[in-house]
Formats: C-alpha cells, sequence, structure tokens
C-alpha cells in the first residue's frame, strides 16, 4: 500500500504502547509479579475458598447443570457463564476483606 499524500501514515499500535506511561493498575500489578506476592495472594485466596466450601459449592453447581442439560449438551463455555456470576458472588466478604487488607498492607510497604 501507498502511504496518503494528505497526511502522515498511522503509527503502529507497538509504537504508541511504548511512549505511554502505565497506568496505576499496570504499575500495581507488575509490583506484585515482580516480588512473588501476586502468587501468594492467589494461594491464599485458594485455602480461604476451599475453608468455607465454596469450592465445592462450584463443584456442586457444575455437577447438576450437567446433569440437567445432560452430559453432551454442556460446553465449557456453558459452565464458565453459569459460575462466574455466582461464583463472584459467593465469595465471603471476610475472604475479600482479607484479601484487600493484605493488598493494602503490601502497597504499603512499597510506598506506592
Amino acid at each position: 500500500m501507498r502511504a496518503s499524500i494528505k497526511r502522515p501514515p498511522t503509527p503502529d499500535a507497538e509504537e504508541e504502547d511504548e511512549d505511554r506511561e502505565p497506568t496505576l493498575e499496570e504499575i500495581i500489578n507488575i509490583k506484585l509479579i515482580e516480588s512473588g506476592e501476586k502468587e501468594r495472594l492467589k494461594e491464599l485466596l485458594r485455602e480461604r475458598l476451599n475453608e468455607c466450601g465454596w469450592k465445592d459449592e462450584m463443584k456442586s453447581l457444575c455437577r447438576s447443570f450437567t446433569r440437567k442439560k445432560g452430559r453432551n449438551n454442556v460446553t465449557v463455555d456453558d459452565l464458565v457463564h453459569l459460575i462466574t456470576p455466582k461464583g463472584r458472588a459467593a465469595v465471603p466478604d471476610s475472604v475479600k476483606a482479607e484479601l484487600l487488607q493484605r493488598i493494602r498492607s503490601f502497597l504499603h510497604s512499597t510506598a506506592l
């Protein structure tokens, strides 16, 4: 393709990303990953969800949905669409609060 005579060529998306400053969310995510805190938080979340029975509850929902629709008539996408909103709503407030406190402590300790 020929470049337009009336205007300069559109810059590539990759070039724009290099010039752009990272957002606060991206900076926090990078710090969490670099320090290993993100993995520790994910492990804590897994433990707490297992302790409160959340995992068993989600497994039961999947099984009952599969029985109702028929094993050969259910896709992973069907299960994801069923479970995602129910799973998020079913996370106990105490677990959310504990994770939020750990994230806040991390942010204070890294001076962000």
